[in-house]
């Protein structure tokens, strides 16, 4: 009977996935795994290191090397593949089929793809933990990709082709609201002041640079060599081997400097905003006892994923609806969690979450988050898995927790234990 109603937990609604069944309990043959884990570098849009790389190469090196670290995991023997992603047709399910036919993994392994928005890769991820919970496989590769240099964001609706309902509707037109006015709407209605949305972007920039000049993000990069295409149209190689976007001199003064970007005496500037970035990240995640028989390593597990909606037009606060459930799914509280990676979408949204949660300074983004780094939409939630894990096993620590908003009013959040 415990195990039936362990099962029917797995198909109670798509919102939550509460893989320890309420309470973080004992290692359990059950339980969802991570096994590796592979990034690489983002790098800013139609300027950056892989400005001229299209996302299946991305995907492609990060594919390779995950199983790489597998103890070189046979590739025809993982059971699916999901990839988030936002900007391509169809959620670049034809290019991510083509990423893993390059990567060496037979056409005997399905894949599909997922576009949720900000937070795509980690609902790729959660998506193959519950296949992997509820029995349907024993291993599989969660994981994002964008490319918002070869695509753009600006296109991915086309008010023409709507229908006029929607402009009728309170709520269906809220959904076209750009997201820069989402972020003033959460400034002006829960007070966050210039000031504190500016400090947040001096701390990111800053905690990236530390993390960077420490080589703490040595093992989170995979490390390749692309061809990038000049201003005078010169093909050269190029090895992508570091995030581009941090910018280590950023300081109050300088922000101060300038102009709201999305409407007259807006607090929401370019400087702390998120950046437009390119980049790939993938989990390989296996039933601990497939783990074990395998002699695969084991990172860590995942506890419970979490998404919960709000309103479009404030979409930013989704951490702060979306966070608690999932820790409730744990047993645990926020004290419970060493790690926060909490995306900084817009530097007004992420400071309503932290502030709101309670969630301590110290334990935030250590390595800087999306206004540092950057937040290419279809990655970010695999990327922030691989540096939480990174970074857990850097201080020693155990309990990490991923979240962020997503457009049209949404949060997700996930849970994660390292072992």
């Amino acid at each position: 009977m415990n195990r039936l109603s362990q099962i029917n937990t797995q198909f109670q609604g798509e919102s939550t996935s509460n893989f320890q069944y309420g309470k973080v309990g004992p290692k359990s043959d059950d339980d969802v795994v991570i096994v590796s884990v592979a990034r690489t570098a983002m790098t800013k849009a139609k300027k950056g290191l892989q400005k001229n790389t299209a996302p299946e190469i991305m995907l492609k090196h990060v594919l390779v090397d995950v199983l790489k670290k597998a103890n070189n995991f046979d590739a025809a023997k993982v059971e699916e593949i999901c990839i988030g992603n936002v900007l391509q047709p169809g959620a670049g399910f034809g290019t991510s089929r083509m990423a893993q036919f390059m990567a060496g993994i037979p056409h005997t392994v399905p894949l599909f793809s997922v576009n949720r928005l900000c937070s795509s890769g980690l609902q790729a991820t959660s998506t193959i933990a519950s296949q992997i919970k509820s029995g349907q496989i024993e291993c599989g590769i969660g994981g994002g990709v964008e490319s918002m240099s070869l695509y753009d964001m600006n296109n991915m609706i086309s008010p023409d082709t709507l229908a006029d309902q929607v402009f009728e509707h309170d709520e269906a037109q809220k959904c076209l609201m750009g997201m820069g006015q989402t972020s003033d709407n959460v400034a002006e209605k829960f007070n966050i002041s210039r000031q504190k949305q500016d400090q947040m972007a001096v701390e990111s920039h800053a905690k990236a640079s530390a993390a960077e000049k420490a080589g703490w993000k040595a093992d989170e990069i995979t490390v390749y060599k692309t061809m990038i295409t000049d201003k005078e149209g010169n093909e050269k190689e190029i090895l992508v081997n570091r995030d581009d976007g941090v910018r280590p001199q950023t300081t109050m003064e300088s922000l101060g400097k300038l102009k709201g970007a999305f409407k007259k005496g807006g607090s929401t500037t370019a400087g702390n905003s998120s950046q437009v970035t390119d980049g790939a990240a993938v989990i390989f995640m296996a039933k601990r006892s497939f783990a074990i028989k395998n002699n695969l390593p084991i990172m860590g597990r995942m506890l419970s994923f979490a998404s919960a909606g709000v309103p479009p037009e404030i979409m930013g606060i989704g951490p702060v609806a979306a966070i608690p459930k999932a820790l409730k799914l744990t047993g645990m509280t926020v004290k419970d969690v060493d790690v926060w990676e909490v995306n900084e979408a817009f530097g007004s949204q992420a400071t309503y979450s932290v502030e709101t949660l309670k969630i301590p300074k110290e334990k935030l983004n250590r390595r800087g988050g999306a206004i540092a780094l950057g937040h290419p939409l279809g990655m970010t939630g695999a990327r922030m898995i691989v540096t939480l894990f990174s970074e857990l096993k850097r201080t020693n620590e155990k309990f990490g927790v991923v979240s962020m908003c997503i457009g049209m009013g949404m949060g997700a959040a996930g849970v994660f234990e390292r072992e």
